[in-house]
């Protein structure tokens, strides 16, 4: 990342494979989410759902990973996003980023970045913003 950011600029979308069952098992296990409505479809069916479906943070990690693919993980200053909708089996999580302003924090040249997922409907997932130190 250089300092010719400029507002407009766009984040190299990250692409991910189908949501599948070994994911949300795998995520779970590292993250400790051990929630029976991301891994049991008798669990999720007596809830109301027809199947299991992806642990919110599983899809901030996705969407973390498309800001420090971009940026250092050492220049992330501010994350924030709010969960707009249920990630289901099947569902290709695109992940998209836009610099919607250049600020200055304290004396750090920063960018302000517009988040967000969907899936292959374009059905929002996440969205959200970061500030990332430019330098």
């Amino acid at each position: 990342m250089t300092t010719s950011i400029k507002v407009g600029d766009r984040l190299p979308a990250l692409q991910l494979p189908p949501v599948d069952r070994a994911t949300l098992a795998l995520f779970g296990g590292a993250s400790g989410d051990h929630n029976p409505i991301h891994i049991d479809l008798d669990f999720a069916r007596r809830s109301g759902m027809p199947d299991v479906f992806a642990q919110g943070m599983l899809g901030m990690a996705w969407v973390g990973r498309l800001i420090t693919q971009w940026a250092p993980q050492s220049r992330l200053r501010k994350y924030d996003a709010r969960f707009a909708g249920i990630t289901h089996l099947g569902n290709a999580i695109t992940c998209t980023g836009e610099v919607v302003e250049l600020l200055d924090i304290d004396g750090e040249a920063c960018a302000r970045v517009a988040v967000s997922s969907s899936n292959q409907y374009g059905q929002n997932k996440i969205v959200g913003e970061a500030i990332v130190a430019l330098a």
